[in-house]
């Protein structure tokens, strides 16, 4: 989920209140933060499984003792553990992808190696193909979270998000002020076209149950579920900065936290009626940063722009394709045109609704690279994106990985999830 927050401090002493003008100001000040893109942070999520046999079920007692173990161990990267028990390493901004790459690997080896000593191991998958959702934490956050699904008829699909999902996330620079193929606004619709194709590329969570779902990446149909209001992103007309602002305030508050006590879960109150009505409390600037915190859409807007969209990944090493891909197509010039106009003539196929819930996006989670018009932009876009690697500094060894994975998946129409129905089906036959 990548949205860890810590509880609140003193959340029922009153503190500067809000109005609705200043909530938008502020949210339009710090959402897009432009200039040239220059960092690249990621962030991998993992299911945890017993290292011989993932379908048997973990005990908390087992997973408490490896994360106490983990908390001692040295990393670069920030690890935080998910509600379900999913680990999450957080690579801090790099200057290059080799930099994050090199980054992310070594505290996966060190995170690998510590795991192994209490027979678990890390697992990459968009949702977990055996196990039922079970909570792993609980705290304020979460239980607020869990009694907001509730209340909107979203809980299995946010049971499911919270603990039996898993992703790759990668997160870049907003890019220049000005137009341009590494403009912001360019960007951030590029990242919302693009982010359909992403979707289809590494589908990669087609059971639940250990039965076929009908969805190649059922995790992104999750999310999906949960709601346009959580898990929505803002229309793509106009200024981007006005559209999130404004997406931000008619978004529906989770929880107003409280300081000794249960949180309380509004009515479908949004953050800008909490604004006009001041009730139960009138909100402050710290209730703004956590409401950001409880807005899952694809693309996330927080400085930089994060693509959240990606289903984890198969193999240890499998999570450096997604990243090195999205990362030549946004930041080298060149792949950035190209994909730009790649995906140009997708956006028809979203009849002008906000991604994921939108036909592009529905199809891509659906069916994959099965679908022709996806199959055909993936192509060229992971053409492009091999040819942009070495010119953004990449290794050998990754533009390999990329080229590899292109003639696997990519340029067959497949991705990981049509492996895992492959294996499926044929278990069912040899049965």
């Amino acid at each position: 989920m990548s949205d860890s927050a810590t509880d609140c401090g003193d959340c029922t002493e009153p503190r500067t209140a809000l109005s609705e003008a200043e909530v938008e100001a502020l949210v339009r000040g710090i959402c897009f933060k432009t200039g040239p893109p220059r960092t690249l942070g990621v962030e991998v999520e993992w299911l945890v499984h017993e290292l011989r046999t993932p379908q048997l079920p973990v005990t908390p007692e087992r997973l408490e003792a490896a994360y106490a173990a983990l908390r001692a161990v040295p990393l670069r990267s920030a690890l935080t553990v998910e509600p379900g028990g999913q680990l999450e390493l957080s690579s801090p901004p790099a200057a290059s992808l080799t930099e994050v790459i090199g980054t992310l690997s070594a505290d996966l080896d060190t995170v690998r190696t510590a795991l192994t000593g209490h027979g678990l191991g890390l697992v990459g998958l968009g949702h977990d193909p055996w196990h039922s959702p079970r909570r792993f934490l609980h705290e304020p956050r979460y239980d607020a979270m869990e009694a907001c699904f509730d209340r909107t008829g979203t809980g299995p699909a946010g049971r499911a998000m919270m603990c039996t999902s898993a992703s790759v996330q990668v997160c870049l620079d907003a890019g220049h002020e000005e137009p341009g193929p590494l403009g912001h606004g360019r960007r951030w619709w590029l990242a919302h076209q693009l982010g359909a194709v992403l979707v289809a590329a590494f589908a990669n969570s087609p059971l639940v149950g250990d039965e076929p779902t009908g969805w190649l990446s059922t995790r992104q149909l999750r999310w999906t579920e949960i709601g346009a209001g959580r898990a929505g992103a803002p229309p793509l007309t106009g200024d981007p900065r006005t559209a999130w602002a404004r997406h931000v305030l008619d978004s529906p508050v989770m929880c107003i936290r409280r300081d000794g006590r249960d949180w309380e879960v509004p009515d479908s109150m949004t953050f800008r009626e909490w604004t006009r009505s001041g009730s139960p409390r009138p909100p402050t600037r710290e209730d703004l940063d956590y409401h950001l915190t409880t807005l899952f859409p694809p693309v996330r807007p927080r400085g930089h722009i994060e693509l959240r969209m990606i289903d984890a990944q198969p193999g240890e090493d499998g999570w450096i394709v997604p990243v090195a891909v999205t990362t030549a197509l946004f930041d080298d010039p060149e792949a950035a045109e190209t994909a730009y106009r790649a995906v140009k003539p997708l956006a028809e196929r979203s009849l002008g609704l906000p991604a994921p819930h939108n036909p592009l996006w529905l199809d891509a989670a659906r069916t994959g690279l099965a679908d022709p018009e996806l199959h055909e932009v993936a192509v060229a876009c992971f053409a492009a994106a091999i040819e942009a690697l070495p010119r953004i500094g990449a290794e050998e060894t990754v533009v390999d990985a990329v080229a590899a994975y292109a003639e696997r998946y990519v340029n067959r129409g497949r991705c990981p999830a049509d492996e895992l129905l492959d294996r499926q089906y044929g278990k069912e036959l040899s049965t």
